[in-house]
């Protein structure tokens, strides 16, 4: 797995002999095709003639070239002053080098609400990110500050550089180390979203599906070109997921590429489309992100003999978002739209301590009504009637499993009742999803969607042991959400479903007064 940041915490003190010279670069990778190309990190020292009161002070400068082709140097950092007398990784080198590395992550995001008029990312404020730096060990930090680095190299290698250095940091750099940073850095980067606020979030976690997605793009294209089917691979990471306890709020955010999301059963072979706007039509639909937030109120009362934990759903909240820029217009409504969703909460697997375990009803049907002009009789062009009849777009189903309880909406096609996540929508339905600007349709115009807790009707309580007060228990919340895609302004029969899932733990405080 890539470190750097062990290589920078020891950087010699000088580079007065040749083996700290020699310590001063970093290799990143090495190509696996010629081995003369490699991707070189690079420190270089300047005497600091500002401060004569401290000599032992200098400047620190990191750059990152490629060797064996053309332009060499990808990318450059800001000059940090550094006293060699103290650790290398000092707040007064390494916060405003990572302020700088994350600051350029966000201001090249793919456009999001959180952008000015400018089209740029304004300001990251420096406290949460020095709070991350200052309350985390060297050995938890490194991984968050490995992706990060990965991440603002990914403009520098793939997007301003020639292609075959872009094919290189993928295939030689990303490849081998995004699933394990990923992993990795979890914990930390989890708390670096919530310090920076929803804003800076939805930059960077853009970054990152917009780089996992022109990954996958790549490997497609290399596999097709081999002759091979294109397969994920085993330690593909599905995105990103997080859950915090907060305020009476359990809350689980959730992000995925869609082409890292899991495909259910083949999709239709498609038609109508040349070979070549087939492609173009996949490449607009790989640039698009789940994003979901399923968030549930719970609440404790405590009893003589009793604790009883209650939750409803409060909010589920999700939206594709294109991880496009404003010139790449190419199939730019065609987009996926959710059509199932199943989320859960309950105590971690193999808790003894729930003594029961009460639901609320199994099934709730929300109704919406339409109106369809007929003509009636035999009478003129004016003599019409209406009919009215209820439409019921989203089935929502509790159940439960095992002592945990489970909340599910599935969106099903009114003409035949076959579920669109099932690969379903034949007879009405892919007509009424490209009518995605009419007044009964099921999603927002952007194909998203948000539930709110009242149509999911009661709340769930689990009682557990008198015993239990005081402690702060880990539970477990997860959701799994499919997306289907049907042809909104084009006319294929290309169409798929996709799905993800998450699970994390949270915080449930069984104390009295919390």
């Amino acid at each position: 797995m890539l470190d750097v940041w062990s290589w920078i915490s020891d950087l010699p003190s000088s580079d007065n002999s040749e083996e700290s010279a020699a310590l001063l670069v970093f290799q990143l990778a090495t190509s696996t095709c010629d081995p003369t190309r490699t991707l070189h990190l690079q420190a270089r020292r300047t005497p600091s003639s500002s401060s004569p009161a401290n000599p032992d002070a200098f400047f620190i400068t990191l750059s990152v070239s490629l060797r064996g082709a053309t332009p060499s140097t990808l990318w450059a950092s800001d000059a940090y002053l550094l006293n060699s007398s103290g650790p290398t990784t000092n707040t007064t080198f390494l916060l405003p080098l990572l302020l700088h590395l994350l600051h350029e992550i966000l201001t090249r995001a793919p456009t999001t609400a959180a952008y000015s008029s400018s089209g740029r990312f304004q300001k990251l404020r420096p406290e949460p990110v020095s709070w991350i730096l200052d309350t985390h060990s060297p050995e938890s930090f490194s991984s968050f500050f490995n992706l990060v680095l990965l991440t603002r190299l990914f403009w520098a290698c793939a997007c301003d550089a020639p292609s075959e250095v872009g094919s290189f940091y993928l295939d030689s750099l990303l490849s081998p180390n995004i699933h394990s940073l990923l992993t990795a850095s979890k914990p930390v980067l989890a708390k670096f979203l919530v310090a920076v606020g929803a804003d800076a979030e939805l930059c960077f976690v853009r970054t990152l599906g917009y780089m996992l997605a022109k990954w996958l793009i790549s490997r497609e294209v290399a596999a097709a070109g081999a002759g091979l089917r294109a397969l994920v691979p085993p330690l593909l990471p599905a995105g990103f997921s997080y859950a915090v306890e907060a305020y009476g709020y359990w809350a689980l955010k959730g992000y995925a590429p869609i082409p890292a999301m899991r495909l259910s059963g083949a999709p239709i072979k498609p038609f109508l489309l040349e070979p070549n706007d087939l492609s173009l039509l996949k490449y607009a639909l790989a640039h698009q992100q789940l994003e979901a937030v399923i968030q549930l109120h719970y609440s404790v009362a405590f009893h003589d003999a009793y604790v009883q934990v209650s939750a409803r759903v409060d909010n589920l909240r999700f939206h594709v978002a294109k991880l496009r820029f404003s010139g790449e217009s190419e199939y730019s409504e065609e987009r996926h739209f959710v059509s199932r969703v199943r989320a859960w909460v309950g105590p971690e697997i193999g808790a003894t301590y729930v003594a029961g375990l009460s639901a609320g009803r199994s099934t709730h049907n929300g109704e919406s009504e339409t109106t369809e002009l007929l003509h009636v009789g035999k009478g003129g062009p004016g003599n019409f009637g209406t009919l009215r009849t209820r439409v019921k777009d989203w089935r929502w189903d509790q159940d439960v499993e095992g002592n945990a309880v489970v909340f599910d909406a599935v969106l099903h096609d009114t003409a035949t009742g076959q579920e669109y996540c099932s690969g379903g929508g034949g007879g009405d339905g892919p007509r009424r999803m490209r009518s995605s600007t009419g007044p009964n349709r099921p999603f927002t115009k952007a194909r998203g969607l948000i539930f709110a807790g009242k149509e999911y009707g009661d709340e769930v309580t689990w009682r557990l042991g008198k015993e239990m007060e005081g402690s702060v228990l880990k539970w477990r919340i997860g959701g799994e959400v499919w997306v289907t895609y049907f042809p909104n302004q084009v006319d294929t029969s290309f169409c798929e479903t996709r799905s993800v899932e998450w699970c994390d733990e949270v915080d449930l405080p069984l104390i009295p007064g919390k």
